[in-house]
């Protein structure tokens, strides 16, 4: 991989690796009413962009079924955040190594997300990072059912994301998604998308 392969206006957008984010996350106002403790578990996850020449693309997993939660859905792979990791690049790191099976030697984080907390009660650091596009999968059996790519410049495209409002637990709230090739993106997943999205001045 070469050291400035990914779009200079994405890498613009990050927050670099010196000045990783800090909670509370930038969706806390959403979810300040709907979790009873302050406190947030640690976790991290890799955002992965897989460079091919010119060409860009986001990998994401698809949880098995069996999973206890967030069963089936599509998610970046990640984790919590354990004791012997040296911090969030080193956990999204070694998740995405052991629910894919991709060799961490094949992906250089570039930059962060910010902070985004869970209704769950996970506070994650979105790492994003480039990778090779010659990697070859391995996919855990128990934590993944599906690996696959969508085209940056499709998630890139504010015309894709589709927006809505339900009432929950008292009132209005605003969620995300995209759709792509039969696929459902949304929750977390499609929310850090979003924040992406923000930070690059596609979406206000």
């Amino acid at each position: 991989m070469s050291g400035d392969s990914t779009a200079p206006p994405l890498v613009a957008a990050l927050r670099p690796l010196d000045d990783p984010p800090s909670l509370p996350g930038w969706n806390h106002a959403e979810l300040a009413d709907l979790l009873d403790s302050p406190l947030r578990t640690p976790a991290a996850v890799l955002v992965p962009i897989v460079a091919r020449g010119d060409a860009r693309s986001v990998l994401f997993t698809r949880r098995t079924d069996a999973m206890r939660t967030h069963a089936g859905q599509v998610s970046f792979p990640g984790g919590r955040i354990e004791a012997d990791d040296d911090g969030p690049i080193a956990a999204a790191l070694r998740e995405t190594e052991e629910e894919t099976g991709i060799d961490r030697a094949l992906v250089r984080p570039i930059g962060f997300l910010d902070c985004f907390e869970t209704i769950s009660g996970f506070g994650v650091t979105p790492v994003v990072a480039e990778v090779d596009g010659g990697y070859r999968l391995s996919p855990d059996p128990r934590e993944v059912a599906e690996v696959f790519e969508v085209p940056l410049e499709f998630l890139l495209d504010r015309a894709n994301l589709l927006r809505s409002e339900i009432d929950w637990r008292g009132r209005r709230r605003e969620i995300f998604e995209y759709g792509y090739d039969g696929r459902r993106i949304w929750g977390a997943t499609a929310a850090m998308l979003v924040n992406l999205l923000r930070r690059m001045g596609i979406l206000r």
